[in-house]
């Protein structure tokens, strides 16, 4: 049978190409069920554009010598372009030749094939059936009152279902008006193939010339009861009333017609066309709202009332679309799987455009009804139209799209989730409605797989920095659980960067399970931190939920702690004991003493108690000291190991202080040892070393820098010359404190400690002839005695530029021609140039 289809559409590919018409669609396969039962063959076809299934009628009048037949091909052709009813088989476009017509109109399946194909039993096929008859007699109600014509052809092969199960009325080839001259059904109606079986008692008397002084429905109405009677009862034969004397048919003969419509069908066989009932007549009996006695059969049906609701559903009151909506739901069922995956659904998707605050209730009925669309067809008739609805400004529409999220995400792709849905999804995290908000949250998880890299990383998480600060405790809650699970989709900086930070904020939460949600999270990322990571930063932030004032809190921190711990201490054992190498016998200079016991001998031993503890840090110390130092170092002095930069002491000045000679030196062994400097190397000066400053002078601090090393230099050598006479005896008296000092009562007011520094010092004049000649000496240059006082004074100290610590103690002499920078400045004599005011720092500085 297959090959004979396949030569067929060969044979009508073959025709036209000898035509030379280039025709737009794909012929497929030839129904052969349709063959030999009108004059028209049916394929099977597609749309070259755009891959849309469509059906091809093909009459050819050199197949049969059926030339005279052409009248009615044409007669059909004219019919179907100008006639457009939602009842009519939709025309889409035709290809004529002299002998060939192709007339192309939408997918369809003749009614015959149809019901032998329809799987439904009992009460489901009846609604089905009953539902397409409504259809008909909508169409034949039009045909035949609006359009004053007369069908013709109303019969079993006339009638298709499309895509969506609804049927659809043809067979347009005698359809004709009585005052058309170009009627045919008057002259040829007698050429349709079996046209007898299906002729009104009138036509078969008569001819069919008699139908121009009948009523336009005449003809139709006696055929429409004989449909009826072929679509409840296919395998059996025609009535006997259609056999003169014409009786009325019998209760016996109903068969599984339904009892609500054999009276009407009784009066539609009426063999007197007077008397017959008319199909709109038929239409009206059946959508009546009584119900009575062969009434109320369309109007009852489930199909029908859906159909009818869904087309109002738009302009319908809440109280109407929630009546509807059960309807749906109560019949769900009953529904053909073609009628609810092409007619259904898109009603139901049109509808959820309008549906308000009824949305919620319409799309988990969008999602129960797509189980029944092919999978093939399931992104096209759900998916697409699901995800434009996430641009809907509508909160109700929001939070339904949300809410079924789980029913569809799966079948999401990444394009449409980062082009479409996450667009207008992220404005719900700053909804003001909590709700929303809290729906947002929960809905990432389902489709951060698809989200990219730079959502997941960037945008997403600032919008959960957000939430996580919600007013809300489930918001808050929610967002830290879905950061736990989303966090292996996270790239590797984010995970250290973010984790710890958003689980510690947690913890700190005033909701308990926000606090419970955070410990949880850090054990469920366990395996995202390294063994310093979990000792270094989770597990201080974890331990502190061990004494939360909420016992759920604490036990989960405790769970936690043991549960780091143990990770801590299996990666504890698979390191090394020490990372110290053994040390040689020798030390790095080839001198004898360094240790060499081996790491494994200084192991300490556990403790399980704080005294325990304490005892063995006091005994490791003084073991380790006694292992380091040898007896003969131990009982040695430090100081024979460096030298102090101090000048020789004076022992009349200091009498309460030792002193130790080393090197060539004397030291001060009563008073502390001064701090160890690096040794400075002095940098040779442009000018002349014997030059004085000069005021104002025009140096760069490297200059400045390189005089004051070089006073430095020559007041070390000074120290040789015994620091007695260093100032040539100009000192004042130490001793004598209240005359001397007294008249610096606010010295330590008004001077800036350490907050001069030796290039600002520099900048100062030297005007006298003392203080020309002891330019080279600097204050290192003074007596050990005079220097001791002003140590033990703590007097200010010049700093180095760019040091923090001090180089030197540089006292300040009292003698306004000492050579010091800063004398001229503290001492009284000189008022004139610096009176005992508090100045600014400003004006030090200048």
């Amino acid at each position: 049978m297959d090959y004979l289809r396949s030569i067929g559409s060969a044979a009508a590919s073959a025709v036209l190409q000898k035509s030379g018409i280039a025709f737009p669609f794909s012929l497929g396969e030839k129904i052969g069920a349709f063959e030999g039962r009108t004059i028209w063959t049916l394929h099977d076809a597609i749309k070259r554009d755009d891959s849309t299934p469509v059906s091809v009628f093909v009459f050819d009048s050199n197949v049969g010598n059926r030339r005279s037949l052409m009248p009615l091909a044409k007669n059909a052709l004219r019919k179907l372009r100008t006639i457009r009813h939602p009842d009519v088989l939709k025309f889409i476009d035709v290809v004529e030749t002299d002998s060939v017509i192709y007339i192309v109109t939408e997918r369809v399946t003749p009614l015959r094939v149809a019901m032998e194909q329809w799987t439904g039993k009992g009460k489901e096929r009846e609604d089905w059936a009953v539902w397409g008859l409504h259809r008909v007699c909508v169409a034949l109600a039009f045909i035949n009152d609006a359009g004053g014509s007369t069908h013709g052809n109303v019969r079993t092969d006339s009638v298709f279902v499309s895509s969506t199960g609804e049927w659809k009325l043809g067979g347009f080839d005698v359809l004709s008006q009585p005052k058309d001259d170009q009627a045919v059904l008057y002259n040829l109606g007698g050429l349709i193939p079996d046209s007898g079986t299906y002729a009104s008692p009138e036509i078969k008397k008569s001819g069919w010339s008699v139908l121009k002084e009948l009523d336009t429905s005449a003809a139709d109405s006696y055929a429409l009861g004989l449909l009826i009677h072929t679509t409840f009862n296919p395998q059996t034969p025609m009535p006997p009333t259609t056999l003169p004397p014409h009786p009325p048919p019998q209760p016996s003969s109903r068969g599984a017609i339904p009892t609500s419509i054999f009276p009407s069908y009784k009066r539609l066989l009426n063999p007197s066309p007077k008397h017959r009932l008319t199909a709109g007549g038929f239409l009206e009996l059946g959508m009546a709202g009584t119900g009575g006695d062969g009434s109320g059969f369309f109007s009852n049906n489930v199909l029908v009332k859906t159909c009818a609701g869904m087309e109002h559903f738009a302009l319908g009151s809440d109280a109407e679309k929630q009546a509807m909506i059960r309807t749906l739901r109560d019949s769900a069922g009953s529904f053909p799987p073609s009628f609810i995956a092409y007619k259904l659904l898109p009603s139901l998707m049109h509808a959820l455009e309008f549906a308000g605050s009824t949305a919620s209730a319409v799309l988990p009925l969008v999602f129960q009804f797509g189980k029944n669309v092919p999978p093939a067809e399931y992104q096209s008739q759900i998916v697409g139209p699901v995800v434009k609805l996430y641009a809907s400004p509508d909160r109700g529409m929001r939070m339904a799209l949300l809410e079924h999220l789980e029913e569809y995400a799966d079948k999401l792709d990444q394009k449409q989730v980062v082009g479409q849905v996450w667009p207008n999804l992220q404005t719900g995290f700053t909804d003001t409605v909590a709700v929303i908000r809290e729906a947002t949250v929960r809905s990432i998880i389902l489709i951060a797989p698809k989200l990219s890299d730079r959502i997941l990383n960037n945008e997403l998480l600032r919008n959960l920095a957000k939430t996580q600060l919600d007013p809300e405790a489930s918001i808050r809650t929610n967002t830290v659980i879905l950061i736990g699970r989303i966090a292996p989709q996270l790239s590797k900086v984010t995970k250290q960067k973010m984790l710890v930070p958003a689980f510690a904020r947690s913890l700190k939460d005033t909701f308990v399970h926000a606090r419970v949600a955070g410990l949880m999270a850090f054990m469920a990322t366990a395996d995202m931190f390294s063994p310093d990571e979990h000792a270094l930063r989770v597990l201080p932030v974890v331990c502190g939920a061990m004494v939360d004032k909420e016992k759920l809190v604490r036990d989960q921190a405790f769970k936690a702690v043991e549960m780091f711990v143990k990770r801590l201490e299996a990666h504890a054992a698979t390191m090394p004991e020490t990372m110290i190498r053994p040390e040689s016998a020798t030390t790095p200079n080839g001198m004898p003493g360094g240790p060499s016991a081996q790491p494994g001998t200084m192991q300490a031993q556990l403790v399980n108690s704080a005294t325990g503890a304490a005892g063995a840090l006091a005994g490791w110390a003084i073991s380790s000291i006694n292992k380091q130092l040898s007896a003969a170092e131990v009982g040695g002095s430090m100081a024979g190991d460096r030298s102090v930069s101090a000048p020789p002491v004076n022992g009349s000045g200091l009498s309460g202080l030792a002193s130790v000679t080393v090197n060539g030196k004397t030291h001060l062994s009563g008073a502390p040892p001064a701090p160890q400097r690096p040794a400075l190397t002095p940098v040779a000066s442009s000018g002349p070393s014997k030059a004085g400053m000069q005021l104002r002078s025009h140096t760069t601090p490297s200059d400045k820098m390189s005089a004051l090393l070089a006073e430095v230099a020559d007041a070390e050598e000074g120290d040789a010359d015994g620091g007695m006479n260093a100032w040539d005896g100009d000192l004042m008296d130490v001793n004598a404190d209240g005359d001397d000092w007294s008249m610096y009562p606010t010295l330590s007011s008004f001077f800036f400690w350490g907050a001069l520094t030796i290039p600002q010092a520099l900048s100062r004049p030297r005007l006298s002839s003392r203080a020309h000649r002891m330019r080279t000496k600097t204050v290192a240059g003074v007596s050990q005695q005079h220097r001791s006082r002003l140590i033990a004074c703590q007097q200010p100290r010049l700093l180095l530029p760019n040091e923090r610590q001090p180089y030197k103690s540089l006292p300040l002499p009292q003698d306004p021609l000492s050579p010091h920078p800063l004398a001229r400045l503290l001492h009284p004599s000189h008022r004139n140039l610096c009176p005992l005011r508090q100045p600014s720092l400003a004006s030090l500085q200048q």
